[in-house]
C-alpha cells in the first residue's frame, strides 16, 4: 500500500511533527510506502503548486495530521475532496472537537480587525466562526475516516461535526519501545514537567503548588526536586508579553524555590527517555484556553502523557482536555485545572506516601507496552485498507 502523508515533520518543533515522524516510521516498518508531498512546505503558494503537481493516482489513501493551529493540511484536504472525490481521505484530529478552530484567512471587513491590538483579532475569529464551523463540517463529512486519540475526543468530534459513528475511530497515541528502568530511590522525590515551555501550560500553577506544599511540609524541602524540561520555541517563549523564561525564573526566586528547581531546556530527543526515567513521575498542570472556550471544548491529549507511559512513569495531571481518560487506568491522578490548592493536595499526598509513584509507574508500564508504535501502526494499516476497499469505483 502507498499513502500520502500530509503533516508537519521534524525539524519543525511541534508535538504533531514528532508524532508524524514516529507514525511514518512505524508504517514503513510494516512495508507501507509513505510519501510526503508537502514535506518542508510552509508557503501557501508553494503548497498549492505541489498539490497540483503530485500524481494522486499513485497512492491508495491520503492521510493528514490536523491540529496545533496549522491550516495547510486542512486546506490540502479541502482541495483534494473537490478535485479527487474518489480518493479515500483520512486524518488524525489532534485537537477535537474541532478540526482547525479558526480560519487561515479572514474575509473583509474582518481582515482589518486582525491588524488591531488585542482583543480585536480574537473578536474577528469569533465573528468568523459560523463560517469556519461550516467549512469544518463540510470537509469532515467528506472524509472516509477521522481518528482521535481518546474516546472522549472521538465522541465530541462526532457530535460537533455531525458525523456517522463509522466515520470516527479511536487509536491511542503510539509509544516508542523503551526498555524499562526501575524508579530511582524515593529520596529525593523527583518530579518532572516535560513539554514545550510557554504560556498556557500551567507551569506557574505547578510552581505555586510546590511552594505551598513545601511550606506545609518544610521537612521535605531538601527531599523533593522539580525539573522543568522541554522545548522553547522562540515565537512562543519570546512574545509581546515579555520573556517567559525570565518570568518563570523570577517567580521561582520569589517563591524561594531556587534550591528545588532544575532546568533542562531544549532537550535533545535522544535524551528524552533517560530524562523521564531519572524521575519518579511527571506533572502536567495544563489549563484549557479561555479564548478557545468561546469556540468549543478542546478534548485532545498530550504527547508528554505518551512519553510517560512509554517510559513507565505515572503522572499528576489537570483534568484539562481528555487527560482524565488517559489516567483512568490507575497510572496517575487528576485535579481540577487551575486549582492550585488541589494540585498542592496531590503533591502532599505523594510526599506523605511516595510508594504511590511505584503503583502509578507499574500501570504506566502496562499501558506503554500495549500502545507501542508497532501495534498502533497495525491498527492504522487495517483502517487504511478498509478505507481503500470502500473506495467508490
Amino acid at each position: 500500500m502507498r499513502i500520502a502523508l500530509l503533516a508537519p515533520l521534524p525539524p519543525d518543533q511541534t508535538g504533531i511533527a514528532d508524532y508524524a515522524a514516529h507514525f511514518s516510521r512505524a508504517l514503513r516498518a510494516l512495508g507501507i510506502e509513505v510519501l510526503t508531498p508537502l514535506a518542508g512546505c510552509h508557503d501557501p503558494s508553494e503548497q498549492q503548486a505541489r498539490l497540483h503537481a503530485f500524481d494522486w493516482s499513485s497512492v491508495d489513501v491520503v492521510h493528514a495530521e490536523l491540529g496545533g493551529g496549522r491550516f495547510g493540511e486542512f486546506q490540502a484536504l479541502t482541495y483534494l475532496s473537490q478535485v479527487q472525490p474518489q480518493m479515500p481521505l483520512t486524518a488524525t484530529v489532534h485537537d477535537p472537537e474541532r478540526l482547525i478552530w479558526r480560519r487561515a484567512k479572514m474575509f473583509w471587513p474582518l481582515t482589518w480587525l486582525e491588524r488591531l491590538p488585542h482583543p480585536m483579532p480574537q473578536a474577528a475569529a469569533l465573528l468568523a466562526d459560523p463560517l469556519t464551523l461550516r467549512e469544518e463540517r463540510q470537509l469532515a463529512r467528506r472524509m472516509s475516516r477521522l481518528i482521535t486519540l481518546t474516546q472522549l475526543g472521538g465522541d465530541c468530534l462526532r457530535v460537533r461535526m455531525g458525523l456517522r459513528s463509522e466515520q470516527v475511530a479511536v487509536i491511542a497515541h503510539g509509544n516508542l519501545p523503551i526498555p524499562a528502568v526501575p524508579l530511582p530511590p524515593l529520596e529525593p522525590l523527583r518530579l518532572l514537567y516535560f513539554g514545550f515551555i510557554y504560556r498556557g501550560k500551567g507551569i506557574e500553577d505547578l510552581l505555586e503548588a510546590l511552594s505551598r506544599t513545601l511550606a506545609a511540609h518544610p521537612e521535605h524541602r531538601d527531599r523533593v526536586r522539580l525539573t522543568l524540561a522541554g522545548g522553547t520555541a522562540p515565537e512562543m517563549t519570546f512574545d509581546p508579553a515579555g520573556n517567559y523564561l525570565d518570568g518563570l525564573r523570577q517567580r521561582i526566586r520569589e517563591l524561594n524555590l531556587e534550591g528545588s528547581v532544575d532546568w533542562k531546556l531544549d532537550l535533545p530527543s535522544s535524551d528524552i527517555a533517560s530524562t523521564i526515567q531519572a524521575h519518579h513521575l511527571m506533572v502536567l498542570p495544563y489549563r484549557e484556553s479561555k479564548k478557545l472556550s468561546w469556540l468549543g471544548a478542546m478534548r485532545g491529549t498530550s504527547g508528554a502523557l505518551s512519553w510517560a507511559n512509554a517510559c513507565g512513569r505515572g503522572v499528576i495531571t489537570s483534568n484539562a482536555r481528555a487527560f482524565a481518560e488517559e489516567v483512568s487506568a490507575g497510572n496517575g491522578i487528576t485535579y481540577t485545572q487551575g486549582n492550585v490548592d488541589a494540585l498542592s493536595d496531590c503533591l502532599s499526598q505523594l510526599f506523605l506516601d511516595p510508594q504511590r509513584a511505584r503503583q502509578w509507574a507499574d500501570k504506566a508500564s502496562e499501558i506503554g507496552r500495549q500502545r507501542q508504535w508497532s501495534e498502533t501502526a497495525k491498527r492504522f494499516s487495517e483502517l487504511f485498507d478498509a478505507a481503500h476497499r470502500a473506495r467508490p469505483q
